[in-house]
């Protein structure tokens, strides 16, 4: 096999979560141009759109999903149309996700329940819709996007921390249940990425230093720098790689 090829996505297509802004879009934009048609997914019409338009300007077959990915009955409904009338999904990136930051103490019961539908029950959801057509064709890609808070925590976030350390222990369950179906599952665990998510953490110089500092690379990462992770990991050149969290975060968790 050329090596070229080992990385191509032609004739694949990916769904996105969370992917109208950040690191989602980052990462669709790394599968088109890869080769992979895009399915797009968010709940915001206006800015799914937006992001659909920019990358159809590239070339890429892509189309918008809205629908809720907390939600069974608008997951179960939306992967049954895109089975029906678009097409099987090869390559699912589970990025949906949010942030809520506050003294643990003082941490809302509704919002602890929402980061963790967010990010862990949607995942679980779209996971288990999409795989069914995954098993029955015995192949498949499942990316979940994990975090460096997946190891550490921090603090104010401690309910996403503990959100991330599920998902990717969810990531190992679910490659281990799956490999017999010839179905790859692994995980991508940004370190910090400078992205609307961390809108706030960005404008905060004290933060910004202590970022730089902690950081070997001496910086923020970019959602584009995702991309060649989740290319990788939906290729060929990965078809025995299983239950991975792989960290692109600029040597931070390889030093204290």
């Amino acid at each position: 096999m050329e090596s070229n090829s080992m990385f191509s996505l032609a004739g694949r297509r990916a769904l996105v979560t969370g992917s109208s802004r950040g690191i989602g879009f980052g990462i669709a934009d790394a599968l088109g141009a890869a080769g992979a048609e895009l399915l797009l997914n968010g709940r915001d019409q206006q800015a799914l759109g937006a992001a659909a338009a920019k990358l159809a300007e590239k070339g890429y077959s892509v189309k918008g999903l809205a629908f809720d990915v907390t939600s069974e009955d608008s997951v179960e409904d939306a992967i049954a149309h895109v089975d029906a009338e678009i097409g099987p999904i090869d390559i699912l990136v589970n990025n949906a996700g949010m942030q809520h930051r506050a003294p643990l103490e003082t941490w809302p019961l509704e919002k602890f329940e929402q980061v963790m539908s967010t990010n862990v029950t949607s995942a679980f959801l779209v996971s288990r819709a999409v795989v069914k057509g995954m098993i029955e064709r015995k192949r498949g890609r499942i990316i979940n996007i994990c975090s460096v808070l997946s190891t550490f925590a921090r603090a104010s976030v401690a309910p996403y921390s503990a959100s991330k350390a599920a998902i990717a222990n969810l990531t190992r369950g679910m490659a281990v249940d799956w490999a017999k179906y010839n179905i790859n599952v692994n995980g991508i665990a940004p370190g910090y990425i400078a992205t609307e998510l961390n809108e706030a953490l960005l404008k905060n110089d004290e933060f910004n230093a202590w970022i730089e500092k902690r950081t070997p690379m001496g910086r923020w990462g970019k959602p584009e720098e995702l991309g060649g992770a989740a290319v990788f990991l939906s290729s060929d050149a990965a078809t025995f790689v299983n239950g991975h969290i792989l960290y692109v975060d600029g040597a931070f968790t390889a030093t204290v």
